[in-house]
């Protein structure tokens, strides 16, 4: 069985394919705990943003990583519901006040274990509508530690998206990404 996840166009279709178009890339660098992209042309319909990630902390455990969009650290503008299963229990929560979680970030000693993400922001661009986000994600470690999550996030703002960051744990600084951490950027086609 094979799942495909996509936008929808304005009359209800998936995107095809040759809808995304590469924005920007970025790798982590082993010595940030922080991804940006910025200044991101307001061209497209939609954003898409795949990642593989993984931190620099000696443990094995897994931390969340946190969000931002145009660099609103204000928690009062942000919601986020999720559901979640780890192959023995199903979770499910919401909270508002809190910037969305993009994802499980695998800690450093699990040695070839990944966390893995696809993101999608509705009408980014507009100027009309807050914007709505769609988060996929999820890593395997083997164990009961295994994720598989599937969130909503809300930013309660107008303006167009022109950047957002990524965070290796949350919002804190002393959590870096490893050199193996990638995430891409694409716009999709209205």
């Amino acid at each position: 069985m094979s799942l495909i996840l996509g936008i929808l166009d304005s009359g209800g279709a998936a995107a095809s394919t040759s809808s995304y178009e590469s924005i920007a890339s970025a790798t982590g660098t082993g010595s940030s705990g922080t991804i940006t992209f910025s200044s991101i042309p307001a061209t497209y319909k939609h954003l898409q943003i795949r990642a593989i990630v993984k931190n620099n902390i000696a443990d094995t455990s897994i931390s969340s990583g946190g969000m931002e969009i145009n660099a609103d650290s204000t928690n009062s503008n942000y919601a986020y519901h999720e559901l979640a299963g780890d192959g023995s229990t199903a979770s499910a929560s919401g909270t508002a006040n809190s910037r969305p979680v993009y994802g499980r970030v695998p800690q450093a000693n699990y040695t070839n274990i990944m966390g893995v993400t696809i993101i999608d922001i509705q009408d980014y661009a507009s100027t009309t509508k807050n914007k709505t986000i769609r988060i996929f994600d999820g890593c395997d470690t083997n164990s009961a530690n295994g994720f598989v999550e599937l969130r909503s996030g809300l930013w309660m703002n107008t303006n167009t998206i022109t950047s957002l960051t990524f965070y290796a744990h949350s919002w804190s600084s002393s959590y870096y990404f490893t050199t193996a951490t990638t995430f891409a950027l694409y716009g999709i086609k209205g």
